[in-house]
């Protein structure tokens, strides 16, 4: 293989498993990097990394976002494969992993975010029609709540929820209200 044959996808392995190599040697983790999978996702749109466990095989999978490494700077880029090292050592010592104490204690040694930024801008913003609550959240799939906004209610105050379609401005309170914008926007939707 030649330099002019290597992909995007290929830049982004080689860095990454020669990050992981340096972080456990500097940090003289005991995680088996020859052990872990590694793959790449060109779908993902907000989740830059994870790690799947796979307990029958005893293997754990880092799988980077394509998109992700496009878009962030490389030190940016580097903390989302530390925080799936993180994952990762936790899977083949503990035999799972989440984002409890456990997790948060390593991630700081290591210089980890414990949350990654969506390195895509949200499709939806589901918002709080209270008067005097701004609760709101960002989705980039249409889910139930921004389907159904009006079968939720604000978690913070209960007021009812409306849903705007980020591009078009667009909102909506109902489930039928969403089905008009979808049908509105068409090939925009």
């Amino acid at each position: 293989m030649t330099d002019e044959t290597l992909t995007v996808d290929d830049e982004l392995l080689a860095r990454a498993r020669t990050h992981a190599r340096e972080v456990v040697d500097e940090h003289d983790l005991e995680l088996e990097v020859g052990a872990l999978e590694w793959a790449v996702s060109s779908r993902a749109r907000r989740r830059a990394g994870l790690c799947r466990w796979d307990a029958d095989r005893e293997v754990a999978t880092i799988v980077l976002a394509r998109r992700a490494y496009e878009r962030y700077e490389w030190p940016e880029f580097a903390a989302v494969v530390r925080h799936e090292l993180v994952h990762a050592l936790e899977f083949q010592r503990f035999g799972e992993s989440g984002h409890g104490e456990r997790f948060r204690e390593l991630a700081a040694r290591l210089e980890a975010p414990r949350r990654c930024r969506s390195f895509a801008e949200p499709r939806y913003v589901l918002r709080c029609r209270g008067a005097d609550c701004d609760w709101r959240a960002t989705r980039h799939r249409a889910s139930e709540p921004v389907r159904t906004p009006g079968r939720y209610r604000c978690g913070d105050c209960g007021s009812a929820l409306e849903v705007e379609h980020a591009d078009s401005g667009r909102r909506w309170e109902t489930a039928s209200g969403y089905g008009g914008a979808k049908a509105a926007l068409g090939e925009d939707w």
